[in-house]
């Protein structure tokens, strides 16, 4: 068994958490990804089997409300999982029932993922409707070695009996995007063009397409008894369905072992001639599923290296699994891929599998860890630049308009529509304001730069989108004489509970401070580049006139007050208040409160009420210093007293409705007000496997939450800025996470070790080939040489 802190169990059977659980015990390599469902068990009220392929998504038509709406899913793959089985006594003329948690007695139910090697056991006796038990000890992976391979070792020992046991093993072609209920109503078999076969005793296969993407995938599943006597075989297919059917002897107490291994190929893949004939070459030449064990463990000990994070405690084992699951998600292997950052993982159907802004709270993780696969998903971003760039010129403005939910192509996949399942309401969806992605996009461009040092991607394709970006958000700001300001009218903040004014004919709200403030960020780095770099001016077609104008937007862009604090957005202050301890009152869990209020016809707009932070975001991405640095330059004022009003005012008025809103104030408040901040990381920790938002993780995990909570203990605690050729720290104690060790990639430098304990944080440059490592403390620089450490005492710890 892996040592403690390193696994992840469920010792009991409930049919009513086996979708959160499925969600929790997913298997991914960062191409693709299965589910923790029960190869036994169909799709049904309890199970909901999925895979789903980095990139891989097609489009459907539906009638919602009277009306036609198109939608762009992540696709549900055939399921390569299903393995069931049934007993036959000796003598018997027929078998007993296919044997499933829900038709059979069940005892000892065990399923345990071990996070350091990547494999899910499950383990149980099943008592069949003639009193024979027969005990199951299940393995499976997802190979992080050979992204196109998975296996499944399903061992059945029959106690107490002897006859026969028949298992079949199979290929599904039938499934559909069903895993999210409130989607159901809307078209979801995306595959079509099913054809199915077999090879040879042992091995079966599966092709399709996808509707409209044209996508062609196939599947070879090579099955085969490696323990036991076969008396029979015989294979089935259908136009969707495709299976071997095995009978062996069943002796008292004699195991009988089957070792499934399926090879996944589609039409995306390089250097293929045809899925199919790549799939089933595949699995002929796979070894057996004890070498490929080895190997995928080797493959997840080299990412765990690069990836070393030790918190100890139950804090320590869920920062575990949240990095398993974001490096399942997003590992070398998607580096080669051309796709985002799923929001939901490749964990489920959620969000339709589409790409938000959540690579904001990625990233900045990988950059210093992965940073190959950084740069492969900012190039996703370049790729569709020029959709950007049409989305932009259709708004009528210059530069580059990034979607607020991408999928294949770059075009704005955000529903015009979504459902309040409190009400039943199919209402209009204006989510698409939130520009701000673009912003998220730019900053992570400058992120990566600078925490690697790679200056022909920063001046090159990264220098593209940042400069497209800021010129769009040059041009959608108009100049307001009155004010003597620049403003950004008719947008939707981060908050997304507000998308108009009370009574308004039209959607969208004025100043969003988010947006002008990082507008104006974006604008500063874009005059930055081009002042190092003439040659950019040129290339992208810049003159005076223009650079002059973004110089006068970024220092002159409105930003709106109220009561001593930063204003969310324009007259934000003159909104009504809400009633928290009454709607606490009368509903208990408020998080969404939108759906709560338009469900009594009323509208959080009318509100100060917050889904998540807004204001509150700008002090996740900058340190307290450079934030006040932003401000001035922009002619405003915003010092330590004014940001901790700020913080407590919004601190008051945030449901939080979205699982990035605690992580976000936990981050703010470890430096405003330490006392409380633990209260929202650990709910930022919890927040998946307690599922605080009800239901939602078994639709697919929270990736930027996941993401976050690792980045709250690299770069929150310590308070880590990767700029100006050195790595800056300025940590700060958190008694809940007062000892800690991490390895991080910066520029020329492979390891950097930060390790906090008994109120010291010690850097360790170990590598001795690196160069010497300038870092900046609060009151001093020093240069760490290869082989020594700097120790910095935390005041107050």
């Amino acid at each position: 068994m892996p040592e403690n802190g390193w696994e992840w169990a469920y010792e009991s059977y409930e049919p009513a958490q086996e979708r959160l659980r499925e969600a929790l015990c997913t298997l991914g390599n960062g191409y693709f990804a299965t589910r923790g469902a029960a190869p036994e068990a169909a799709a049904d009220a309890v199970h909901c089997p999925g895979t789903y392929a980095a990139g891989v998504y097609d489009r459907l038509a539906s009638t919602v409300a009277g009306r036609k709406v198109e939608n762009e899913d992540m696709v549900n793959l055939p399921n390569w999982l299903p393995l069931r089985f049934r007993t036959r006594g000796a003598g018997e003329r027929a078998p007993g029932p296919w044997l499933t948690t829900a038709d059979a007695n069940v005892d000892g139910y065990e399923q345990r993922l071990d996070l350091r090697g990547g494999v899910l056991a499950r383990s149980a006796e099943f008592t069949d409707s003639a009193g024979r038990r027969l005990r199951l000890a299940e393995q499976r992976l997802v190979h992080m070695g050979d992204p196109h391979l998975a296996a499944l070792r399903t061992t059945l020992t029959p106690l107490g009996w002897s006859g026969t046991v028949e298992i079949e093993s199979g290929l599904d072609g039938t499934v559909s995007n069903s895993g999210v209920e409130r989607y159901r109503a809307l078209a979801g078999r995306h595959l079509t063009h099913v054809h199915t076969g077999t090879d040879d005793p042992d091995t079966v296969w599966l092709r399709c397409r996808t509707t409209a993407s044209d996508i062609r995938i196939a599947m070879a599943a090579r099955t085969r008894i490696t323990a036991g006597a076969v008396v029979g075989s015989r294979s089935a297919a259908s136009d969707a369905r495709v299976s071997r059917l095995v009978t062996v002897v069943a002796e008292a107490g004699q195991a009988v072992t089957t070792e499934k291994v399926v090879a996944l190929h589609t039409s995306r893949d390089q250097a293929i001639s045809d899925p199919l004939r790549a799939a089933r070459e595949r699995v002929g030449r796979a070894p057996g599923f004890a070498v490929l064990r080895a190997s995928h463990q080797e493959a997840w000990a080299r990412l765990w290296q690069q990836c070393e994070l030790e918190v100890p405690g139950e804090a320590g084992r869920i920062l575990r699994l949240h990095t398993f699951h974001v490096l399942q998600t997003l590992s070398p292997h998607t580096a080669r891929l051309d796709a985002g950052v799923p929001a939901r993982g490749l964990h489920g159907e959620a969000y339709r599998g589409h790409v938000f802004w959540d690579e904001l709270f990625v990233l900045p993780y990988l950059n210093l860890h992965l940073p190959e696969v950084s740069r492969a998903l900012l190039d996703y971003r370049h790729r569709r630049l020029p959709a950007a760039r049409l989305a932009a010129a259709a708004d009528g403005h210059r530069g580059a308009r990034y979607p607020w939910q991408s999928g294949s192509d770059g075009r704005e996949e955000t529903q015009t529509l979504h459902l309040n399942p409190r009400s039943g309401r199919w209402l209009p969806d204006h989510s698409r304001l939130q520009r701000h992605v673009g912003l998220a996009v730019a900053y992570n461009v400058w992120q990566y730069g600078q925490a690697t040092g790679d200056l022909a991607y920063l001046h090159g394709p990264g220098a593209e989108m940042l400069l497209e970006i800021a010129r769009y958000f040059a041009d959608l700001a108009t100049w307001d004489a009155a004010a003597g300001r620049y403003r950004i009218r008719g947008v939707v903040g981060p908050d997304e509970y507000h998308d108009a004014y009370p009574g308004a004919d039209q959607p969208g709200l004025d100043d969003n401070a988010y947006t002008n403030v990082m507008s104006s960020w974006v604008l500063h780095r874009a005059l930055e580049l081009t002042a190092a770099l003439p040659e950019l001016r040129e290339r992208m077609g810049l003159d005076d006139a223009e650079l002059g104008r973004w110089d006068e937007v970024a220092c002159k862009l409105y930003v709106p007050f109220h009561r001593g604090v930063i204003s969310q957005f324009d007259r934000y202050g003159d909104l009504g208040e809400l009633d928290w301890d009454g709607y606490r009152r009368r509903y208990g869990d408020i998080r969404r409160l939108d759906r709560i209020l338009e469900a009594e016809g009323d509208t959080v707009n009318r509100y100060q009420a917050s889904k998540q932070a807004d204001v509150l975001m700008l002090g996740y991405l900058f340190s307290p210093a450079e934030l006040a640095g932003i401000f001035r330059l922009l002619g405003y004022r915003v010092d330590d007293a004014m940001w901790r009003r700020t913080v407590d005012y919004y601190l008051a008025r945030t449901s939080h409705g979205s699982t990035l809103s605690s992580l976000v104030h936990g981050w703010v408040l470890a430096r405003a007000r330490r006392a409380e901040a633990w209260k929202y990381c650990l709910e930022a920790l919890t927040s998946d496997i307690a599922d605080v938002q009800g239901g939602t993780t078994a639709e697919g995990i929270h990736l930027g939450a996941m993401a976050g909570t690792l980045d709250l203990v690299q770069r929150g605690l310590t308070g880590l800025e990767t700029r100006d050729d050195a790595l800056w720290l300025d940590p700060v104690p958190l008694p809940q996470l007062s000892q800690y060790g991490l390895r991080v990639r910066y520029r020329g430098h492979r390891g950097i070790d930060l390790r906090l304990r008994a109120g010291q944080l010690h850097v360790t440059v170990p590598d001795s080939s690196a160069p010497a490592l300038p870092v900046v403390l609060a009151d001093r620089t020093v240069t760490v040489e290869p082989g020594e450490s700097c120790v910095l005492h935390l005041p107050g710890a």
